[in-house]
């Protein structure tokens, strides 16, 4: 049996039932060979590059696999595929986005995959539901963990706790001061 690599993700979606279709790619990962060991809380996160558009539902996740990164990259397009199909607009709303954000120590670019993520460090919608599953984890070029990266990142996208997961406490912080939970989903975040 081959060895299992702990991975981070990042989920999110802007389109139809946002929840549901983020719950509907954590359940899929275990069929794909994807084993979720932390999950953070859902996170309403202002849009970045085409600001008109929905707020999205981010979390992020942790996992054990055993599958190779490409295979990796081929399972998550699969399972995005079938909830959401593709992105119509580069940048614009979707049902299901799925990124890898780590795998292991590894460092990979190819022009179809990059890992550590090439943005990681830019967006508070990653960083701040990272932060609250594993704040102490290093980036594997930077040698910096994800609350310090975090407490720097100049991004100014806003990010609002959407809901816990069952049993669990948020300890993360926004740029406005605790992190408050927001409850049920409205029509704009």
């Amino acid at each position: 049996m081959p060895a299992t690599k702990t991975i981070y993700l990042s989920l999110g979606s802007n389109l139809g039932d946002r929840a549901a279709h983020l719950t509907a790619a954590i359940d899929a990962l275990a069929s794909a060979g994807i084993r979720v060991t932390k999950q953070s809380s859902f996170y309403a996160t202002e849009p970045v590059d085409l600001p008109t558009q929905q707020w999205f539902l981010n979390c992020c996740l942790e996992a054990e696999t055993a599958l190779m990164p490409r295979q990796l990259l081929h399972a998550l397009r699969e399972i995005t595929k079938n909830i959401g199909g593709k992105k119509i607009v580069r940048k614009g709303p979707r049902a299901m986005d799925i990124d890898i954000l780590l795998y292991g120590s590894s460092v990979i670019r190819t022009a179809d995959l990059e890992i550590p993520h090439p943005r990681l460090t830019a967006r508070r919608f990653v960083l701040v539901p990272l932060a609250e599953i594993a704040p102490a984890l290093r980036h594997p070029l930077l040698k910096r963990t994800v609350a310090d990266i975090l407490a720097v990142c100049p991004d100014p996208a806003r990010v609002r706790l959407w809901r816990k997961p069952v049993g669990t406490t948020v300890r993360c912080t926004d740029s406005g001061g605790p992190v408050k939970f927001i409850g049920p989903e409205t029509s704009k975040t």
